[in-house]
């Protein structure tokens, strides 16, 4: 039987874009959270730590399902609680989420869902060697947390207990879902967007630019336009051309004047939150 406290646990590495954003939407769905380092070399664990969030280092350079549950029960994380375990990928994607939770009501002891290595070979579920499956994510109840763990190499589906209900199934296509977006969606556009405003080079970049750009063309619609008398190929070109360039030098200082404010605004969200601790550690 399934209990009604989920913990959430998430398994991977390198996640320093993606796990604030992971660990505050599993916050909102599970009474307990839990990060897996799988040997992360960035800041990931420094960030789930000052999130509060319990961590554990996982030993072994291979992630399976018997060995992932053996772990978890040597951490003592096999109390009245059951467990989602999520393994995160470059290909998992946050949207995903609710689909999975979907799974913890159930009622299953024992769920498994693999990704299928060889996508062309047909797979017999209940003759699938558990220890052998690359796993997309799990759902064990307190019970089918002990039973995986005594799991060894040759255990199949047929092994378990037929008291327990399991399930081994192969991760189909991801639903599409309307989902709200994870912040990890536009990560590089974030890092670009955020070193022009830390950096001042919005000012740079566009301001000055778009200043003399509007300057020369107010000056030249003035000055140069008004020297053609007759309309011709050359005159309306001119007098695009310094249209032209009035528009864009007004964008540019429009783009720097909003590039100015909002870099204003993340001053204010950091110094209110303490983020800019984060550079300090860095520099």
């Amino acid at each position: 039987m399934t209990s009604k406290n989920l913990r959430l646990i998430y398994v991977g590495r390198d996640l320093e874009l993606r796990i604030i954003s992971l660990l505050v939407r599993a916050n909102e769905i599970a009474e307990e959270v839990m990060f897996v380092d799988a040997g992360s070399n960035d800041r990931t664990m420094e960030l789930a730590s000052e999130f509060g969030c319990k961590i554990l280092n996982y030993p072994d350079n291979e992630i399976t399902a018997p060995r992932l549950a053996k772990f978890l029960c040597e951490s003592n994380c096999n109390d009245n609680f059951s467990n989602l375990v999520i393994y995160i990928t470059d290909e998992w994607k946050l949207k995903e989420l609710p689909v999975v939770v979907n799974r913890s009501r159930e009622g299953w002891d024992i769920y498994i869902s693999f990704n299928n290595v060889e996508a062309n070979q047909d797979i017999i579920a209940e003759e699938l060697v558990i220890d052998s499956l690359k796993i997309d994510h799990l759902f064990l109840s307190h019970r089918g947390l002990e039973e995986l763990a005594k799991a060894n190499s040759m255990t199949s589906t047929n092994n378990f207990s037929n008291e327990l209900r399991v399930r081994v199934i192969e991760s189909s296509d991801k639903i599409q879902i309307p989902q709200r977006e994870s912040l990890a969606t536009a990560s590089r556009f974030a890092q670009l967007f955020y070193w022009m405003l830390e950096t001042k080079h919005p000012l740079f970049l566009f301001g000055i630019p778009g200043i003399v750009l509007f300057f020369l063309g107010y000056r030249l619609s003035g000055n140069v336009v008004d020297t053609f008398n007759e309309l011709n190929s050359v005159s309306i070109g001119v007098t695009l051309a310094t249209i032209a360039m009035t528009l864009i030098g007004l964008f540019a200082m429009m783009v720097a004047l909003i590039l100015y404010i909002m870099g204003k605004q993340v001053e204010q969200i950091q110094s209110q939150y303490g983020w800019n601790k984060y550079d300090d550690k860095s520099a």
